[in-house]
Formats: structure tokens, sequence, C-alpha cells
């Protein structure tokens, strides 16, 4: 997911779920997104996914 700082998408995911709800807290968290920034657009992505999938999971 981040070449730059060699961080998965399952890590990404991770810290997201974790809490991280924007571009700046996952990098603090895992460094995704602080090198040159080209993942920051699937970052984005990520946490839209993963904010849908838990108010799926809460209505369910």
């Amino acid at each position: 997911m981040c070449i730059c700082e060699r961080v998965r998408e399952c890590e990404v995911r991770s810290v997201i779920r974790a809490g991280a709800r924007c571009e700046e807290s996952v990098g603090e968290a895992c460094g995704a997104g602080t090198g040159c920034g080209s993942c920051l657009d699937r970052i984005c992505d990520l946490i839209d996914e993963e904010k849908t999938d838990t108010l799926v999971a809460i209505a369910a």
C-alpha cells in the first residue's frame, strides 16, 4: 500500500479500526502516506470503506 514506508494495507486498516479518521492520523500511527504521498487517495478510500463497514455492522 505505502511503498515509501513499507506499510501494508492490512496495517492501514488496523489503525483505521483503532480510531484513525484522517490521512494525518494514519500517518502518525503507522507512517503510511508520509513519504511521496501517492497512496493518500487509497488511504482516504480505506477510511471511507471502514466507516461504511462499521455503519453496516451497527445497523445489523
